[in-house]
């Protein structure tokens, strides 16, 4: 009889429990990859090639992503490619860049029939992060039109899934918001370049007139924005490229509110 009671009680417990137990609330599925896509690739070489491997040829090398069912996504991505390495006769298009780039090669060997240099144009387009809410995306392109070494550039891209847009810095910050992010990021910037508060900064790198600024080139993450300076942008070639990661808990204040990025905060 007592195990009865027992049993009894134990039931009604945990019906209370689950009556008064917080209701469940459904948040937006912003982790799931929603987009399909499959990488194409645009390939040729010089017509003197003859068989012989990349590393002694003239060639071109293209590689992207192309996402299903989305058309301006794809054409940023393709047009954010072909202007990679250079801004002009990236308005063309790849297969005209590719043509004009082996056609350079073909002029070069006219005046330099001998020479045993080649040229190179490898860009690809990775993509780093990709949920129902944000894709980025890197593009990395590198080119070798003679001299004592290539260039190597790095691009990103920020892409609102559900705007259908490239994302904006005027986009996740709030108006007027250029003042401090700078003054926040260049405290950063000194204190990886080892640089004392009064430092300046004429000398050592190609900021204009010395003061440090941020470019549009930036990459949002879970972490913070990410700021990447390219070869020759703010330091000489042998320095390389410079990263520069601003955290959210230092710029929280002049984020937007229910942007890409809220998530992250």
């Amino acid at each position: 009889m007592k195990l009865k009671y027992l049993l009894l009680l134990s039931i009604i417990c945990n019906c209370l429990a689950s009556c008064i137990s917080s209701p469940k609330i459904d948040k937006p599925d912003v982790y799931t990859d929603t987009l399909t896509y499959q990488f194409k690739a645009v390939n040729a070489k010089a017509d003197d090639c003859a068989g012989k491997p990349d590393s002694t040829c003239t060639y071109v090398k293209f590689k992207y992503p192309a996402f299903d069912n989305q058309p301006l996504l794809n054409d940023t991505v393709v047009t954010g490619l072909a202007m990679l390495m250079d801004r002009q006769k990236g308005i063309a298009g790849l297969q005209r860049l590719t043509w004009q780039f082996l056609q350079d090669y073909k002029d070069f060997r006219k005046q330099n029939p001998t020479s045993p240099m080649h040229f190179e144009l490898d860009c690809k387009v990775n993509i780093i992060r990709q949920d129902s809410s944000l894709v980025t995306m890197e593009y990395n392109g590198y080119q070798f039109t003679g001299g004592a070494h290539g260039g190597t550039v790095i691009r990103y891209l920020n892409w609102d899934v559900k705007g259908k847009k490239k994302i904006l810095m005027s986009d996740i910050f709030t108006p007027g918001y250029e003042a401090e992010l700078t003054k926040t990021a260049e405290k950063i910037f000194r204190k990886q370049e080892n640089l004392t508060p009064g430092k300046s900064l004429k000398d050592d790198y190609f900021f204009k007139d010395g003061k440090f600024s941020l470019n549009q080139n930036f990459l949002i993450t879970p972490i913070g924005i990410k700021f990447l300076y390219n070869q020759y942008e703010i330091k000489p070639y042998a320095a390389g490229q410079t990263s520069l990661e601003v955290p959210y808990s230092k710029i929280k204040t002049l984020l937007q509110p229910r942007t890409v990025v809220a998530r992250y905060l």
